[in-house]
C-alpha cells in the first residue's frame, strides 16, 4: 500500500504539499496539483491514505450521475430520467460535477463512496479517470458523447442524422427557397451528425440548392449575431429555411429575423433541435426535432443495471429515436395542436455493438 510520502516523492513535491494537493487546498500551480492526483490515482491512494473501492461488504445502492453543469434545460432533462430509472432499480442518484480543471478528482470521489455504476453526460472520461474506475470494478456508461469513445465503452445517443433529415424534408415541404444551416463551436460529434444529415437531406432533393452555413458557440447570442449577416444576404427569397442545432440557438435566430424586420413562421421558417423546456412557449412556438433526453438518461442506467446483474458487458452503441414537433416558426398555424412526424423505420431505436 502507498503512503502519502511516496506519493509526494513520486510527484517531486513535499509531503504537505502532496496532502494539500489531496485535499484540493492550498495554493500550487494547477500543473502540480495534476501530478499529484495523477500519481495517487496510479497508485489508488486516497485522501485517507487507503486504497479503496468497492465496500468490503458489497456495492453501494447508488449510481452517480456526472455532468460539467446543473439546472440548465438539457440537465435537468437529464437528471430527471436518470433519477425516475435509478428509483424503478431501487438505486439512489448522486449528482457529481466534473470541472473542466486538471486536478478534478470525480473519480476518487466516486471510488470513495462505492458506487455502483456511472452515467457520464456529454463527457469523454480521460485515460486516468477510466483506470480509477477500472480498477475499483465500477462500470461507466457515456449519455451523448461529445467524440467517439471507440470501441471501449458503452454510449446510449438519439439519431441526430436521422432527426435532422427529417428537418431538412419538413423545410423543403414548407416551401423554402434557401437555406441557413446555424452551427455550433467547439464542433462535437452530435453536432457534426446533425449538420451533415441536414444538408445531405437538402442536396439529395435539390443538388443546387443554396446553403448558407454559420458558427455561433452552442449559445443564443452567438446564434443572434452568426445568423444576421445570412439572413440579409438570403432575404431575396424567401421563406428562408434556418436549421438550427440546438433549440437555445434557434431561439437567437428569432432576434436575428426581429432585427431584420422579418417574421418567423413566415418569412424565415425555424426549426430547433432537442425540444426542451421552453420551445413551446416562445412565439411562435418552435418547431423542433425532439430528442428523447429523459428516455436516454433512463437507458443508460437500465445498461448499468443490467451490468451489475452480471449482463454481458460488452460495449454496445444503443440509439434512441428522434420525433419531429411541429409548430408555429415553420407555419403550422397557431391554434393548432403540435403535429410529431411518423418514425421511419431508420428512426426505430437500436442496439449495435460499438
Amino acid at each position: 500500500m502507498s503512503s502519502l510520502a511516496q506519493i509526494a516523492a513520486e510527484s517531486g513535491v513535499s509531503v504537505s504539499t502532496a496532502s494539500r494537493a489531496l485535499r484540493g487546498k492550498g495554493e500550487m500551480t494547477p500543473q502540480t496539483r495534476a501530478r499529484v492526483l495523477a500519481v495517487a490515482q496510479q497508485y489508488g491512494y486516497s485522501t485517507t491514505g487507503v486504497r479503496r473501492g468497492r465496500p468490503r461488504t458489497g456495492t453501494s445502492r447508488l449510481f452517480d450521475l456526472v455532468l460539467g453543469r446543473f439546472h440548465d434545460p438539457y440537465a435537468d432533462e437529464v437528471t430527471a430520467g436518470a433519477h425516475l430509472a435509478a428509483a424503478r432499480h431501487r438505486f439512489d442518484l448522486v449528482l457529481t460535477a466534473e470541472r473542466d480543471t486538471p486536478d478534478d478528482d470525480w473519480p476518487l470521489r466516486i471510488r470513495a463512496r462505492g458506487s455502483a455504476g456511472v452515467v457520464l453526460g456529454l463527457i469523454l472520461p480521460t485515460a486516468a479517470q477510466l483506470a480509477v474506475l477500472r480498477d475499483a470494478g465500477i462500470p461507466l456508461v457515456l449519455m451523448d458523447p461529445r467524440a467517439e469513445a471507440g470501441t471501449s465503452l458503452t454510449s446510449v445517443r438519439t439519431t441526430d442524422r436521422a432527426g435532422a433529415a427529417a428537418a431538412a424534408e419538413h423545410l423543403l415541404e414548407a416551401g423554402a427557397k434557401q437555406f441557413v444551416v446555424v452551427d455550433a463551436a467547439p464542433s462535437y460529434r452530435f453536432g457534426r451528425a446533425r449538420v451533415e444529415g441536414f444538408e445531405a437531406a437538402v442536396r439529395s432533393r435539390h443538388p443546387t440548392a443554396v446553403i448558407h452555413r454559420v458558427r455561433a458557440d452552442w449559445s443564443s447570442p452567438g446564434a443572434w449575431r452568426a445568423s444576421l449577416p445570412a439572413l440579409r444576404e438570403a432575404a431575396a427569397s424567401a421563406p428562408i429555411g434556418v436549421f438550427a442545432i440546438s433549440d437555445e440557438m434557434a431561439i437567437g435566430v428569432y432576434r436575428a429575423a426581429a432585427d431584420l424586420g422579418m417574421r418567423v413562421g413566415q418569412d424565415v421558417l425555424v426549426v430547433g433541435f432537442d425540444d426542451v423546456r421552453g420551445a413551446k412557449w416562445v412565439q411562435p412556438a418552435l418547431t423542433t426535432v425532439r430528442q428523447p433526453i429523459r428516455d436516454m438518461a433512463g437507458a443508460a442506467i437500465d445498461e448499468l443495471v443490467a451490468i451489475a446483474a452480471g449482463a454481458d458487458p460488452q460495449p454496445r452503441i444503443v440509439e434512441l429515436p428522434t420525433a419531429l414537433v411541429v409548430r408555429g416558426s415553420t407555419g403550422a398555424p397557431a391554434a393548432s395542436p403540435e403535429a410529431v412526424s411518423r418514425e421511419s423505420p431508420r428512426d426505430r431505436p437500436r442496439r449495435e455493438n460499438a
